[in-house]
């Protein structure tokens, strides 16, 4: 037990450490840190919510859970209370019902987003390519969320960009990029340098 807290305090300190990093170049609207729901990864996300800085962000990720809107509205009152910003994924309906900051899209799904402009405070949208970033901006999307940053355990994860393929690409983007997939306290460093940090194993190791 004292083992793993002392490796749950040093993943923090570390991750704390990039995530300052990454508000320096972000606008001051987005949080410098994202955490991404699972339902079988992160199967209790509210808990870890409360444990996050004020400042952070959550994508509550759903992906049509019979219990969705109960979990978005417990998320709204812990964000709400913590000053953490809420995007719910594809749902804009749901988004509006818990009173969230926002909308985080598919890229499949970008067309949609243009008709949710003004409506929300913050939208972002997942990219894996020069493309989908360009895609994003051109939609007038806040932030793209681009993966993967390096391996990771998510059963739909496509070949790593690897961290300098990322940064190039995170570099060259007219839009604000967040790093996701296999982002940890080894790579945190060199993704937050050019982006924020978007996360779901790393951050439930640290805060859950």
């Amino acid at each position: 037990m004292a083992m793993t807290l002392k490796r749950q305090s040093s993943q923090k300190r570390k991750l704390f450490a990039a995530a300052r990093i990454a508000a320096r170049h972000l606008p001051p609207a987005l949080p410098p840190v994202l955490f991404l729901t699972d339902p079988v990864r992160t199967p209790d996300p509210v808990t870890i919510a409360t444990m996050l800085p004020p400042g952070w962000g959550v994508v509550f990720r759903h992906f049509g859970a019979p219990d969705a809107a109960a979990i978005a509205h417990q998320l709204a009152r812990v964000c709400t209370a913590r000053k953490l910003s809420l995007l719910i994924a594809a749902d804009p309906a749901l988004a509006l019902a818990v009173g969230a900051d926002g909308v985080h899209w598919p890229h499949a799904r970008l067309g949609q987003a243009r008709r949710w402009h003004g409506r929300f405070a913050l939208m972002t949208a997942s990219a894996h390519s020069r493309r989908d970033l360009a895609d994003a901006a051109a939609c007038g999307i806040d932030a793209a969320l681009l993966s993967q940053v390096a391996g990771s355990r998510s059963p739909s994860a496509r070949p790593p960009l690897g961290l300098l393929k990322f940064r190039e690409l995170a570099r060259a983007a007219s839009l604000p990029v967040y790093g996701l997939g296999g982002v940890d306290t080894r790579t945190a460093p060199g993704v937050a340098g050019v982006a924020g940090l978007a996360a779901i194993d790393s951050l439930s190791a640290a805060f859950g």
